[in-house]
């Protein structure tokens, strides 16, 4: 994924400024910065979502927002995008359902659904409605939905938000499995700066620009911290008039 020159508006305000930037594929990729940034704006134009983009914004070898990369592309919301009144298999039987309509995909639409759930460690929980799962188990079960279409791409907006520790741990040793074992790409946002240590190549968003593009190794070094999140404001303190 590369972008040259992005930029969009939103409300007549400009979010995103002059972006230049590329994502390795195979790798997970942190979108860091505050609240407000211009993240999940950013993740909108990469999926296709967000009106007023100028630029150019290359997803997997076609422009954002090509119609073949609907399927090629999973996206985790914030909330998850998940009905409470179903089952954990009924939530994904829908989407499955959605994604591959018609009764000649019945049958590969059980089978996505079997892997996903079993992708997301969810089994057990299966035939549980999702509104009396955990907050991490609902995070999952969103997760499962992006994976029923076996994704290149996953984007993943703080998928993380309001968990615990544990939980925390638990679904980035997931998006590691997932990246590692199948090659597949997440960009995953975050305002957390200590989960930029779990990522392998970092872009740093600031009022809608870009700090840096780097490796967490490579960020420390050149600006001779030990964290991830010194490193952060450092270039922001460099950065301000």
């Amino acid at each position: 994924m590369t972008a040259t020159a992005l930029a969009a508006v939103r409300a007549g305000r400009t979010v995103l400024r002059d972006l230049d930037f590329t994502v390795p594929r195979g790798r997970i990729t942190g979108l860091l910065g505050p609240s407000g940034c211009g993240k999940s704006t950013l993740m909108r134009a990469i999926v296709g979502t967000q009106a007023n983009v100028t630029g150019t914004l290359t997803v997997l070898g076609a422009p954002a927002g090509t119609p073949t990369l609907r399927e090629r592309i999973g996206y985790v919301t914030q909330a998850p995008s998940i009905y409470q009144d179903l089952t954990v298999r009924q939530n994904l039987n829908y989407f499955a359902a959605v994604l591959h309509p018609g009764r000649p995909h019945r049958e590969a639409r059980a089978e996505a659904v079997t892997r996903a759930i079993t992708d997301v460690d969810l089994t057990s929980h299966a035939d549980h409605l999702a509104g009396r799962l955990s907050g991490g188990q609902r995070s999952r079960v969103s997760l499962a939905v992006a994976l029923l279409g076996t994704p290149e791409l996953l984007v993943l907006d703080e998928p993380t938000v309001g968990l615990d520790p544990v939980l925390r741990r638990d679904l980035w040793d997931l998006f590691h499995t997932i990246a590692d074992t199948r090659g597949t790409t997440i960009l995953i946002s975050s305002h957390v700066m200590d989960e930029a240590e779990r990522c392998r190549h970092l872009l740093l968003l600031r009022e809608g620009t870009l700090l840096a593009e780097d490796t967490p190794d490579a960020l420390r070094a050149r600006t001779h911290t030990e964290t991830v999140e010194e490193a952060f404001l450092h270039l922001v303190a460099r950065a301000t008039p």
